[in-house]
């Protein structure tokens, strides 16, 4: 099962992808593998020498008890220490920010990629929007 965080690509200009693991509790594990998360305005933050998944919504699985889930808690990101102090080191240097770009299964671990992007101005955003427009209505010429 693979979640994309599409609204990633349109706000953020992707220049470096690292892929982490993610700590999660049993019944989260099983939501992410039946698709039901949501990455949407989640955000990587580095607070001493860890990683953390932010504002990431998780949707409580099923079959589990609802009693003191909090779908949108911060997790921890695992990664190695040389990753997280190369990746404090390039966002702090400049407006470079760490968005997740998808969770998805490898084998039996949960992976997280995460994208080190700079945010795209309003203007880039509607030039990219036509471009893709423009895109489109040539492919639906071409196919007629």
């Amino acid at each position: 099962m693979k979640i994309v965080n599409k609204k990633a690509f349109f706000d953020y200009q992707i220049s470096e992808r690292i892929e982490a693991g993610i700590n999660l509790n049993g019944a989260e594990v099983k939501a992410i593998r039946g698709g039901f998360a949501d990455l949407k305005g989640s955000f990587v933050k580095i607070i001493g020498s860890e990683a953390y998944l932010i504002n990431a919504k998780i949707f409580p699985y099923q079959y589990a008890r609802p009693e003191g889930y909090d779908e949108r808690r911060t997790r921890k990101l695992l990664l190695h220490k040389k990753e997280i102090i190369a990746l404090k080191g390039r966002t702090e240097g400049s407006n470079l920010s760490i968005i997740p770009l998808s969770i998805y299964t490898t084998k039996n671990f949960i992976k997280v990629e995460l994208g080190l992007g700079k945010g795209k101005k309003e203007y880039q955003k509607k030039e990219a929007k036509k471009k893709k427009d423009i895109e489109r209505s040539v492919e639906q010429e071409l196919s007629y």
